[in-house]
């Protein structure tokens, strides 16, 4: 069933939770002619419960993703590839977007001819990206398209990497010149806290730089020239918990597209009683930890720093003990800065112009194809623990996709500020209807938002720092027949 609106999230269940070879299922419209993996085929009937194309679909000349992509356009494919290693030791699949469904949704770009394709992303800057590589096999991907005559770059859109010794060095290969500027201003949706912008902070990054770019009117990005030289951007994120945002999906894989952390605020130094929303409440335990993590972060890489990392470390330790928690990061519910720099990047990915404006007028079409065949609960972004979930989603729409994401894992979405306040009234706004508006298709027929709850019951768990306070209460019981990919 088509149907052709931005308001539908479109859900399909993959044969088993995991990313291994299926029997073939016919696929005439692709050059082997059968999709031949888990996720291929989930890919596949998520596009035919997707209408698209409908009147070719199960032809050779079926193209779904040229409703879209023109030939001879630039498409650029958003992945999450945050790290080379899930530090929970629970492998990559629930770390990383598969490497096997962004092939299958090259296949389907390559169906829609055209000049050329990026893959990429900016992961944190201590991931060794060769060993990323190595493990997600970028080269045998890479290789595969080029054989066959289609122009495929995977991109390392980092401008700063940190080695082992905690020195942080410019990527010469990624000048200035390769990404664009954008200063929000006025126009950020962190200018509400302009008068604490003196307090923004990145765990682990230089406190100093970033109060270049983020201070009363001034709120920038950094933006690779690779996404937003794109016609089209298919945003392809893993979904999993995340200790700051409750949730990374749609919404929160485009920090990825910003080429230095110094330009994310992730949170506010200081408990939420003095001013800050880095952790509950206060604690001068907590307040003696932070100075000395800011001091650590001026300083340059050596014994000196060391040393006041582990001091750091210790005086969290010591507010753990005394009834607390180690958080030093923002990782909690009350966290009030990260949803705005998300959002404010979606903004930016919408209506962003190559002159470093926005404009009135969307000027790229942005796709959304979420890999939860299996998904991250816990501790992630970089410690998730897998959950068998099953499913992927299509969405032309980020706030959509994420408000059925955060009820698929068990999540309230009213509860969860960056996927509320993406339903909100600012300027160069997300979405032009309300949650109330948003139509589900779970393999092509309807299924009521009041329905949508985690597959037979098994909902994620949430991050420490949100327990208690992003659970959803059900109202019905939840939807838990399986489907059968075609």
């Amino acid at each position: 069933m088509a149907q052709d609106r931005s308001s539908l999230v479109c859900v399909t269940r993959s044969r088993r939770p995991d990313y291994g070879p299926v029997e073939p299922v016919d696929a005439p419209e692709l050059p082997s002619g059968a999709a031949q993996t888990v996720a291929a085929a989930a890919l596949r009937n998520l596009l035919l419960s997707w209408g698209l194309d409908a009147a070719r679909a199960g032809t050779p000349a079926w193209n779904p993703l040229g409703r879209w992509i023109a030939p001879g356009s630039t498409v650029t494919v958003k992945p999450n590839w945050v790290s080379h290693d899930n530090q929970s030791g629970m492998g990559m699949d629930c770390l990383v977007t598969h490497t096997s469904l962004i092939e299958a949704i090259l296949e389907y770009v390559a169906l829609a001819k055209p000049a050329a394709v990026h893959v990429g992303d900016a992961p944190v800057q201590g991931c060794d990206f060769d060993a990323l590589g190595r493990c997600c096999r970028f080269e045998a991907l890479r290789s595969r398209f080029s054989n066959r005559g289609f122009a495929l770059r995977i991109v390392d859109f980092r401008r700063t990497v940190l080695r082992e010794d905690r020195a942080v060095r410019e990527q010469e290969r990624r000048p200035l010149d390769q990404y664009v500027l954008y200063d929000l201003a006025r126009e950020s949706l962190l200018t509400p806290l302009d008068r604490d912008a003196r307090l923004f902070r990145v765990t682990m990054y230089h406190p100093g730089r970033l109060a270049r770019t983020h201070a009363p009117g001034v709120h920038q990005y950094l933006v690779a020239r690779e996404v937003v030289e794109a016609g089209v951007v298919i945003n392809v994120p893993k979904l999993k918990c995340h200790k700051k945002a409750c949730i990374t999906g749609a919404l929160k894989n485009l920090v990825g597209i910003n080429g230095n952390k110094e330009f994310l605020p992730h949170h506010r130094k200081g408990g939420a009683s003095d001013g800050g929303d880095c952790y509950a409440g206060s604690s001068p335990w907590k307040r003696l930890a932070e100075g000395m993590l800011d001091k650590a972060n001026r300083l340059e890489p050596g014994a000196p720093q060391r040393a006041m990392f582990s001091l750091s470390a210790r005086l969290a330790a010591v507010a753990e003990k005394l009834g607390g928690d180690r958080n030093l990061e923002g990782s909690w519910y009350g966290n009030d800065t990260i949803w705005r720099t998300c959002l404010d990047l979606q903004r930016i990915l919408a209506y962003g112009a190559l002159d470093g404006t926005l404009r009135p007028q969307r000027q790229r079409t942005v796709l959304h194809i979420t890999d939860a065949i299996i998904g991250g609960e816990g501790e992630g972004p970089l410690a998730p623990s897998p959950v068998p979930s099953g499913f992927l989603t299509g969405a032309e729409n980020c706030a959509a996709a994420e408000w059925v994401h955060a009820r698929l894992m068990g999540m309230d979405p009213r509860k969860i500020p960056l996927i509320r306040e993406a339903f909100g009234t600012f300027s160069y706004p997300l979405a032009d209807f309300t949650p109330e508006q948003i139509s589900v298709l779970l393999d092509g027929d309807p299924w009521p938002m009041e329905r949508v709850a985690p597959f037979g019951g098994r909902a994620f768990r949430p991050p420490s720092g949100w327990l208690g306070h992003c659970e959803l209460a059900y109202d019905h019981e939840p939807h838990t027949q399986p489907s059968v990919v075609a």
